[in-house]
């Protein structure tokens, strides 16, 4: 059975607030153990990236009529 919009939705709200709370982790550890270089460093959100389910719900309902 094919995820329903509403259970697409919580998924990327989920994975959204996981990769929210890595990055505020690891600036805060980074400020810790590095602090001029702090300003500087780089993020990558790995499994917790939420762009390939962008645009998961292009049905009838999300169409606009020209």
């Amino acid at each position: 059975m094919e995820p329903t919009k509403r259970e697409l939705r919580e998924v990327k709200r989920i994975i959204k607030r996981k990769g929210n709370q890595r990055l505020r982790r690891q600036l805060r550890q980074t400020l810790a153990e590095n602090p001029d270089q702090a300003n500087d460093a780089e993020f990558d959100y790995g499994r917790y990236r939420s762009s390939s389910l962008n645009g998961m719900d292009h049905d009838a309902t999300r169409r606009r009529s020209s």
